[in-house]
């Protein structure tokens, strides 16, 4: 705003030594790992501080260098917001300007973790298999300039062959994204990459390199113009770049480190486990398939935010229905984990309204999405003899929400890697029968087992019907018991 002072780094926040780089600094990260490395610096010392790396644009570098990279977290609690102003992160480049900046950074002895936030997208593989697309533009690109990579896979290869070639240790790929089994995938996609680039790489990394597996939990809505305005009113100060985040937070991460090197994460209260499935398979299926369910049914039935939908008693209900019929049965929850209490956890952070979660923006990226957050769980329902008809319901939602015309007439905005090919489905076929055989024969999305299923098939133009035929609020509410 203009004419008040702008955030500054506080005078006595420490200026640890960079030990982490971070992939993709976007909000989330900010809300969540960056906070977390924080107070594990204050709690057992340590030089974890992290230097961020947008892969794409200056945008986020502009408007935190002024501020010496501090930024407002602002805590969404039903009662109220509680602020506070990070520092953990300590400079930002922009890969695109300096490549080279980017890869001696990381090739940095100094820096032991190499962490992840790109999205689905950013991983430029094939949802369906978990494969790396080879394909994909920036991949293309990645093989073609070994000098200037584009991806993060790219960069990732590029790092840890200058730190072979320098005999300086691999540092730890720690990806936070919500993908099933996050680490063994990604570590999938470098020796696919690095095997093309060079045969010894790829082996030096399947030898050396460690990929801990992590799942990651906290509601962070996208920041408004609205947000920066309120708290600038507030606090008197300009912040450029604050970030909005519910009160909740879990970090559970596969205990496997190079060199056992990382910071003292359970002194905060992050899970180290042995086995990180059972935490991800939970919440991916539980909390992001419900969100991303609500998002495609909220959206079309007008909620802007998700806890306008669960005011909702009929898409309330739907979600209820989803992990009592057909996402809980079918999970095997962590050891002492009750998934009752945690469902029931679940409802009560969708319901905040202090978290305006918009259902627009968990709409993004569906065909990346849907694979790990409801297919798997359709995939279980049905070897178990069940037709999950809700979940049938949800990528049904997904299949009208990308015909870009929503159920009042007006244009949807989707953004989507895939969104021409998606609403090409809808231009080029006449019935429902023929837009779902559309839809299902997407490989990238829909995998063959599920694809050929008849009662999938047969349940996707029931439930795409019903969407057409009475909306989507009125779909939903015939699960309501």
């Amino acid at each position: 705003m203009t004419g008040l002072p702008r955030l500054t780094r506080p005078a006595d926040a420490p200026i640890p030594g960079i030990g982490v780089v971070h992939l993709g600094l976007g909000a989330f990260f900010r809300a969540h790992g960056a906070l977390y490395l924080e107070e594990a610096m204050a709690k057992s010392g340590g030089d974890w501080g992290v230097l961020g790396v947008s892969l794409r644009s200056p945008g986020l570098r502009d408007r935190l260098a002024p501020q010496g990279f501090a930024y407002t977290t602002c805590e969404l609690g039903p009662a109220g917001e509680t602020l506070h102003v990070a520092t953990a992160v300590q400079s930002m480049l922009v890969a695109p300007e300096d490549p080279q900046a980017v890869l001696a950074a990381m090739a940095d002895p100094a820096v032991t973790i190499v962490s992840l936030t790109v999205t689905e997208k950013g991983y430029c593989h094939a949802p369906s298999t978990g494969r790396l697309d080879f394909s994909h533009p920036d991949i293309v690109a990645d093989l073609a300039d070994p000098a200037r990579p584009v991806s993060a896979p790219g960069y990732l290869c590029r790092a840890l062959d200058r730190r072979r070639k320098a005999g300086i240790a691999p540092f730890t790929v720690l990806c936070c994204d919500n993908l099933p089994e996050n680490g063994a995938m990604l570590r999938g996609i470098v020796l696919e990459l690095a095997a093309r680039m060079d045969e010894d790489l790829a082996r030096w990394i399947e030898a050396e390199c460690a990929f801990p597996c992590t799942m990651v939990d906290r509601i962070v809505p996208a920041t408004t113009d609205a947000d920066i305005e309120r708290l600038a009113q507030r606090t008197g100060i300009c912040d450029a770049a604050p970030v909005m985040h519910e009160p909740f937070r879990q970090w559970v991460i596969e205990d496997n480190f190079v060199g056992k090197r990382r910071p003292d994460f359970a002194a905060v209260g992050v899970e180290l486990v042995a086995d990180v499935r059972p935490y991800e398979h939970m919440k991916l299926r539980c909390l992001n398939g419900t969100h991303s369910a609500i998002a495609y049914l909220g959206y079309l039935a007008g909620a802007e935010t998700v806890s306008e939908a669960v005011a909702r008693p009929a898409l309330a209900g739907f979600v209820r229905h989803l992990w009592a019929r057909e996402i809980v049965p079918v999970l095997d929850p962590p050891s002492g984990v009750d998934l009752g209490v945690y469902t029931q956890a679940l409802m009560q952070r969708y319901a905040n309204p202090g978290i305006r979660h918009r259902t627009r923006q968990i709409a993004m990226d569906g065909s990346l999405k849907l694979p790990q957050r409801i297919l798997g769980s359709i995939a279980d329902n049905l070897a178990a003899g069940r037709a999950p008809k809700g979940l049938f319901l949800a990528v049904a939602a997904w299949m009208r929400y990308v015909s870009g015309v929503g159920e009042d007439g007006r244009p949807i905005d989707v953004r989507d890697p895939m969104a021409a090919r998606l609403k090409a489905v809808w231009d080029d076929n006449d019935s429902v029968p023929e837009i779902v055989a559309g839809f299902l024969s997407i490989e990238q999305v829909f995998p063959e087992n599920l694809a050929d299923h008849p009662v999938m098939q047969a349940g996707l133009i029931e439930a795409l019907n019903a969407l057409l035929d009475i909306g989507a609020e009125k779909a939903a509410s015939g699960f309501v018991r």
